[in-house]
């Protein structure tokens, strides 16, 4: 599977088979992760073999079952662009863990925080969580908003920001949402802003990475403005 692929056809999962995950696959997670907190700052950790963070009545109102394997998406306080950084390695983890036959879900607050399964060091904080491990299903899709709904250019859009609008618009975003916009102007240079809402940022960091993906580095330069 391709990592093309994997945007196309991963979904959330909630309920997760009681099947351990091989050893060959978490140690290929934990190999992205030791790369992605080397790029990043961040403290990300999987966490296996786990169910009591997700044995909880937060959990059980969020419909998770099964769930005994999730990555600890943990970073430090004074981070300013930490959950920016957090949804765009977290996503990272998603779409590789995907590669590799498994199922995920993106997790804010159904579950039950665990810090004696976790290495927090002082200054950090666990902002979310993801799980991860053998669906019972392989989720479902859900109704997306249109390319131009979500889209800002001057001119005539090129085929390189549509396709990665559109894989922006296959990412996860907190309820489903998809509060975000991407800008395009002189020929290159592309913004991405997120709008108003709980896990906003999280959300930009997701949908910048599948951007990236969908357009290709190569064909323009992030702006800040």
């Amino acid at each position: 599977m391709t990592i093309h692929e994997a945007i196309q056809q991963r979904h959330s999962v909630r309920r997760y088979a009681d099947r351990p995950i091989e050893a060959e696959k978490v140690a290929a997670l934990r190999a992205l992760i030791e790369q992605c907190n080397a790029e990043s700052g961040l403290n990300i950790q999987l966490v296996t073999d786990e169910p009591t963070a997700f044995d909880c009545r937060m959990a059980r109102y969020g419909r998770f079952s099964g769930v005994s394997n999730y990555f600890a998406m943990v970073g430090r306080n004074d981070e300013p662009n930490l959950d920016e950084k957090i949804g765009y390695y977290g996503e990272k983890l998603v779409l590789e863990a995907q590669m590799l036959g498994l199922n995920t879900c993106w997790v804010a607050l159904t579950y039950k925080k665990k810090p004696e399964f976790l290495q927090i060091r002082e200054g950090e904080r666990l902002r979310c969580v993801i799980s991860v491990g053998y669906g019972t299903s392989q989720g479902v899709s859900h109704r997306i908003k249109s390319v131009e709904k979500v889209s800002k250019v001057d001119g005539a859009m090129p085929d390189w920001f549509r396709r990665g609008v559109e894989a922006a618009l296959l990412a996860p975003t907190a309820i489903n949402q998809q509060k975000f916009t991407f800008s395009l102007t002189n020929g290159n240079q592309v913004r991405a802003k997120a709008g108003w809402g709980y896990f906003s940022k999280v959300d930009l960091g997701i949908v910048k990475l599948h951007f990236e993906i969908g357009a290709g580095t190569n064909h323009f330069e992030w702006i800040n403005i």
